[in-house]
């Protein structure tokens, strides 16, 4: 009971249709009851007016009751819907019983009208009457019978009840649902939006009673909104506001390095011009990761993924050389996906900026592509110490680096790679290309039917 109030408090919905199917029971027991009692009282009363046509039309047609008991009914007719009608004192104790068509022993003393007596352990509804000529007799039927007629009309008026009853309990319960549908279809459209995804909720087809919740929602989504985009302009121009400054020490330290100096200072002048750059760095990676995140939606057109790749390789080629690994696309097969080329340079730079860095030196860096059930998927592999299970979850929040890593870094890479691909409709998923060592990372950039061309090259 404890469990079941507890549901009642926690839903509304539950609450709602509990209280109205308990309502609408209570009302269907009392009418019920009070149907039954009627019927059965009236079919009582319908009885009675038998009894009352049959002494009147004895009245009427001067039939005197000559024998002992006259029984009116046919001859294939139940034993007990006899309608007895004899004139009072005319039982002896020698005659048949009741049962075998006999008289009933009633006293001569009875006063006329309707009354219930019980006679040889049977229960008989009697009518008493006189005639004009002082006559007096007995029109009587079994009580028992009586009540099973009684009992059948007061079911049937019941039976109303007891079938629409049940369907008006399902009714209720659909109907209370489908008014809850549309907080429903609210609730898991809210919570299917990515983080990024902050437009106000539609209001006009929700209910009156819902519609004040919805536009609260919407200040709140609204002012979290503002909230991000100061963030993010924040970053941006701090990112903007420290090139200049690094842009300045940079070639300062340029300049200092045509100088004449000990080996000492210039060894320190290199770990400096180290650091400069490593800022430098961070700072591109800010500003994109900003981009990333507050760009509107760029054009999309029919885009080639062996084309993205080239343009990535020229760019990488150099890392890739001074680190001595081997990198390439695998196989001649190309296809085509609809996205914007700039979000699509930005997510496959990263992916294998990342694998070149943390691939050992000598390694081997590849690329795929591949077609399937209509989805498109992107395939980068490299021979690094791959991401464990326990930090996949959180390898995509800006800045954060897997522990051990001996590679520097700013930590941004995976973030601009979820965040372009979550803009245009794209998954990413993590593998170890080792699975038998779980050594290296693949990663699988999987586009939906949606978003992947149907068109695939060889």
């Amino acid at each position: 009971m404890d469990g079941l109030q507890r549901r009642l408090n926690e839903s509304v919905q539950l609450k709602l249709s509990f209280t109205l199917s308990l309502a609408i029971l209570v009302v269907a027991i009392v009418a019920g009851i009070f149907s039954f009692l009627s019927a059965f009282n009236e079919a009582h009363e319908l009885q009675d007016d038998v009894l009352r046509q049959v002494a009147q039309l004895v009245i009427r047609q001067r039939l005197s009751p000559a024998h002992s008991g006259i029984d009116v009914r046919p001859k294939d007719a139940d034993e007990e819907s006899r309608v007895i009608v004899q004139r009072l004192g005319d039982a002896t104790p020698g005659q048949a019983n009741v049962d075998a068509g006999g008289a009933l022993p009633l006293p001569a003393t009875l006063s006329d009208g309707l009354q219930t007596l019980e006679v040889g352990g049977e229960t008989f509804r009697v009518l008493v009457r006189t005639t004009a000529a002082g006559e007096r007799f007995a029109v009587a039927q079994e009580a028992g019978f009586r009540d099973e007629i009684a009992r059948d009309a007061a079911l049937r008026s019941v039976m109303p009840f007891l079938i629409l009853v049940p369907v008006l309990l399902l009714v209720v319960a659909d109907l209370v649902r489908k008014m809850f549908r549309p907080i429903a279809a609210l609730s898991r459209e809210i919570d299917q939006r990515s983080e990024e995804d902050l437009h106000s909720i539609e209001v006009h087809d929700l209910p009156a009673e819902v519609r004040p919740f919805a536009v609260a929602i919407n200040r709140l989504l609204a002012k979290a909104s503002s909230s991000m985009e100061a963030q993010r302009r924040f970053v941006a121009d701090a990112a903007h506001e420290l090139r200049s400054p690094l842009t300045a020490l940079s070639l300062q330290a340029e300049r200092l390095a045509q100088t004449e100096m000990s080996g000492l200072a210039r060894e320190r002048l290199t770990v400096l011009r180290q650091g400069i750059e490593r800022g430098r760095g961070l700072l591109d990676q800010l500003l994109a990761l900003a981009r990333a995140q507050s760009a509107p939606d760029l054009p999309a057109s029919a885009v080639s993924i062996q084309g993205i790749y080239r343009r990535v390789l020229e760019d990488i080629m150099p890392l890739a050389a001074a680190r001595h690994i081997d990198i390439g696309v695998e196989g001649e097969q190309d296809a085509e996906v609809l996205a914007s080329e700039l979000d699509m340079i930005a997510l496959v730079k990263n992916l294998v900026d990342n694998a070149v860095r943390y691939s050992p030196v000598g390694s081997r860096v590849d690329l795929s592509v591949r077609t399937a059930d209509g989805r498109t998927e992107l395939h980068i592999k490299d021979n690094g110490p791959g991401i464990p299970l326990a930090e996949r979850d959180r390898v995509f929040d800006p800045f954060y680096r897997a522990l051990g890593s001996e590679q520097v870094g700013s930590g941004l890479g995976l973030s601009i790679v979820q965040t372009v691909a979550r803009r245009i409709g794209a998954e990413i998923l993590l593998d170890f290309s080792d699975q038998e060592n779980e050594t290296g990372l693949d990663v699988t950039v999987v586009f939906p039917a949606s978003v992947g061309s149907a068109s695939a090259k060889q």
